[in-house]
């Protein structure tokens, strides 16, 4: 999955589920200025990719994706490092 056009359409799909007005082709429109989405949409839209993906997306981490671009961006690198990744390891 962890090829652009599938992440480009997992976004794309999540977007659509999340607030269907919204026109996913426009990758660079702030998601919030732009598109008109509210925080409330923000971790709806985090929530759905995260389920979709199998990668947790931080909420400390949605203030810095700004744009579908972005989100796609953070997405692909996050699913090319593994989902262990940012898991703490007991001591």
């Amino acid at each position: 999955m962890t090829d652009a056009p599938s992440v480009r359409q997992l976004v794309a799909d999540a977007v659509s589920r999340i607030a269907p007005d919204v026109d996913p082709g426009d990758l660079d429109a702030d998601l919030h200025d732009d598109l008109g989405l509210d925080s409330m949409d923000l971790l709806n839209l985090a929530t759905a990719i995260s389920i979709a993906s199998g990668v947790e997306i931080p909420e400390r981490d949605l203030p810095g994706l700004r744009t579908l671009r972005q989100l796609q961006e953070y997405l692909a690198r996050r699913l090319e490092r593994g989902p262990d990744h940012d898991k703490e390891v007991a001591p």
